[in-house]
């Protein structure tokens, strides 16, 4: 009995072990992300906040509420880097079609022009990403969705 409880506290360390450096590469990954992500958005004169907007709108217009909900910040916030991306011409206010009292910011054509070179100069995932196999990257890419579907602990 003895040697099972001992066998199954090591297992159990084991699994904690691989729990944390799982978390642990999870977070140099997206530090190396970011720390990309940033020093890309700076070569077009914007911060990483307005980057990650303008590349929301260039997929599609949004309300400021969605925007914020996707970037999981208040709305007032990206009510500024908005007012700041419209300054620059790379984005521009207009109403909902779906309903006209509502306004969506949307990228123009040369926020969209932006954000593709922007996405496209970004190489740290990219290159990694290019050295797995198609089937490997579809794991992955399926492992990551399935941790996204997965409610908070």
């Amino acid at each position: 009995m003895a040697a099972r409880t001992d066998t199954a506290h090591a297992t159990e360390a084991a699994d904690a072990a691989l729990t944390r450096e799982v978390v642990d590469l999870i977070a140099s990954i997206v530090s190396r992300y970011h720390e990309e992500y940033e020093a890309a958005a700076a070569q077009y004169g914007l911060t990483g906040a307005q980057a990650r907007v303008l590349a929301l709108l260039a997929r599609e217009p949004l309300p400021m509420r969605r925007i914020a909900e996707q970037l999981k910040c208040e709305p007032s916030n990206v009510t500024g880097i908005v007012d700041r991306l419209e300054a620059r011409g790379l984005v521009e206010r207009r109403p909902d079609p779906a309903d006209r009292r509502v306004k969506v910011a949307a990228a123009t054509e040369a926020g969209a022009q932006t954000a593709d070179r922007l996405r496209s100069g970004l190489t740290f995932a990219r290159e990694p990403l290019a050295g797995l196999s198609a089937q490997e990257r579809r794991a992955l890419r399926d492992l990551l969705r399935r941790m996204l579907d997965m409610p908070a602990g």
